[in-house]
Order: C-alpha cells, then sequence, then structure tokens
C-alpha cells in the first residue's frame, strides 16, 4: 500500500481557510506568520477575513492556497508523526499546488514559496491585457478531441488545453475570441457541456510566456534542495527529483498543460492506492475518484479533519 500526498491548485480557496488549523495549532500559526513575513502583508487576515475579491486575485490566492497545505503538513508532523520521507511514495499538486508540494517535500522554504508565488500570480495576471483572454472548461470531452476542438477553433490566434483534469473534464485557454469559437464547435461536435470559467487570465497557454520568463529569472535566484520523495511533475506526467530539472518543469509548467490525469495514473500505475489530498477544499480529491476506478482519496484541510485522519 503507498500514499501520494497531492496538494491543490487555484479556485479552492475560500475565506476563512485555515483559520481552524491556526486557533488549534501553534504550528500551523508559525507557517501563516512566516508567508506573512516573507510577503509583508497581512495575507492570513485576507484568508480568515476576506474580502473574498482579495483573496480571489492571482497574486494572493497562490500564496495563501499554499500557507494553508504546508500548514496541512506540519500539524500531521507535530500531532500525527507524519514524516513524507517514509510515508510518501510521491507528491504531486495542481499547478501552483506543485510548489505547495516542493516545500512540503524540502525543496523550498516556505518563505521561498510563497515568494515565488507572488511573482507567479503577479506575473501571470500581467502577461495578458484584461478581457484579452478566456478559458473555458469542456465536460464530457477527452484530451485528444479536446485539442483539435482548439486547434479548429484557433484560426491564428491561441487557444491551448490548459488542463487535462481527468473524468472527461479538459480545460482550455487562450484568446478570448478563439476560445468562445471553441465553445460554439464543442456543442456541435458533441461535447456535453463547455461554459466559460470565471478567470482573470488564460493560464496554461502560449499567451503566459512572459509569465514563464520571469519564473524563470526568479527560480534561477532561489535556493532548491532535492526533494525528499519524488514530486509528480505537472507537465511531465513523470516523478523529478533533481532540482535542476524541477526548475525547467517549472517554468514549462506556465504555458503548458496540466496533465493531472496523466500524473494520477502514472502514481496508480506505481502502486500508489492511497490518496491524501492536503490544503483547503476537496477539488482532488473528486478528481481522482474520477480517474482511478475504486479510488477513496482522503481531504484534510480543517482541524475536524485532521482530528479523523489520526483517528483512522
Amino acid at each position: 500500500m503507498a500514499t501520494a500526498f497531492i496538494f491543490p491548485g487555484q479556485g479552492s480557496q475560500a475565506v476563512g481557510m485555515g483559520k481552524s488549523l491556526a486557533e488549534a495549532f501553534p504550528v500551523a500559526k508559525a507557517v501563516f506568520d512566516e508567508v506573512d513575513a516573507a510577503l509583508s502583508q497581512k495575507l492570513s487576515g485576507v484568508m480568515w477575513d476576506g474580502p473574498s475579491e482579495e483573496l480571489t486575485l492571482t497574486a494572493n490566492a497562490q500564496p495563501a492556497l499554499m500557507a494553508v497545505s504546508l500548514a496541512v503538513v506540519r500539524v500531521l508532523e507535530a500531532e500525527a508523526g507524519l514524516d513524507l520521507k517514509r510515508d510518501a511514495a510521491f507528491v504531486a499538486g495542481h499547478s501552483l499546488g506543485e510548489y505547495s508540494a516542493l516545500a512540503a517535500a524540502g525543496t523550498f522554504s516556505i518563505a521561498d514559496a510563497a515568494r515565488l508565488l507572488r511573482i507567479r500570480g503577479d506575473a501571470m495576471q500581467k502577461a495578458v491585457p484584461a478581457g484579452q483572454g478566456a478559458m473555458a472548461a469542456l465536460l464530457g470531452a477527452e484530451l485528444d478531441q479536446a485539442r483539435a476542438i482548439a486547434a479548429d477553433a484557433a484560426e491564428g490566434e491561441v487557444c491551448e488545453a490548459a488542463n487535462d483534469n481527468g473524468g472527461g473534464q479538459v480545460v482550455l485557454s487562450g484568446a478570448k475570441a478563439a476560445v468562445e469559437r471553441a465553445i460554439a464547435l464543442a456543442g456541435e461536435r458533441g461535447v456535453k457541456r463547455a461554459m466559460l470559467l470565471p478567470v482573470s487570465a488564460p493560464f496554461h497557454c502560449a499567451l503566459m510566456q512572459p509569465a514563464a520568463d520571469a519564473m524563470r529569472e526568479a527560480l534561477a535566484k532561489v535556493s532548491m534542495q532535492a526533494p525528499v520523495v519524488p514530486v509528480m511533475a505537472n507537465v511531465g506526467a513523470a516523478p523529478l527529483s533533481e532540482p535542476g530539472a524541477i526548475r525547467d518543469s517549472l517554468v514549462a509548467q506556465v504555458t503548458g498543460t496540466v496533465r493531472w490525469r496523466e500524473c494520477v495514473q502514472a502514481m496508480a500505475a506505481a502502486g500508489v492506492t492511497d490518496f491524501v489530498e492536503l490544503g483547503s477544499g476537496k477539488v482532488l480529491a473528486g478528481l481522482v475518484k474520477r480517474i482511478v476506478a475504486g479510488a477513496a482519496p482522503v481531504s484534510i484541510g480543517t482541524a475536524e479533519d485532521i482530528a479523523a485522519f489520526k483517528a483512522r
């Protein structure tokens, strides 16, 4: 029986996340204090009290979600004896969650992860002028079909598969007009549902190249250690342990497809039977259930979840 610890991405944020952890566990409070200090911002106040619009800003949501995930890790280490090196076969995260996974596995310090995610969020937001990009979810479409729809809808503009989430859910990203054409085409080609997503920028497509350049520069300046457990990387859907390869993968991830379905399948094929989501929400647990038949993933994000996990 092998375990993978998985870390959520943008969209899992909610006002109040992490508050019960900080109130119940000093080690969790220390994580939020460390992130606040690294960013010279009371981000924890935004996380716990809102407003939601401020938390949802990409530059806030990304480090905030990492902070909750790492607070959960620290509490499990202190309260349940978690040792990732001993207890995990892999770590993996969805988009920004890959930074959380790497921080949990010791590649980055929490402070460096927070600063990198602030740079990443700012750079992604600035890469495309507001209103010029869009993302759309295709429900009931597999990756090859979604890529064909994107290619036919592009008409000289950018339209690409951003996330292959599994269970027939693929997200497209690109120029707004091209994504709107893709939605129309999807309907014509029998896709069950296609809808625009309420996002602030077209993530994980070629339009994000300025953000990839910013991350290459930022990552070059940060100390990175080999993770204590391999990370199943988004862009290659293969495990990485060498810091240089991880750095290159994180740069490529900004413009590349998040191959989440293939990441989960690869971990299952390598013997993983237990998937444990650490952080805010239960999005990844839901995706795992649709990717791996019979999987019973667990989500841990609150003090109550910690108590339930310890009682198992």
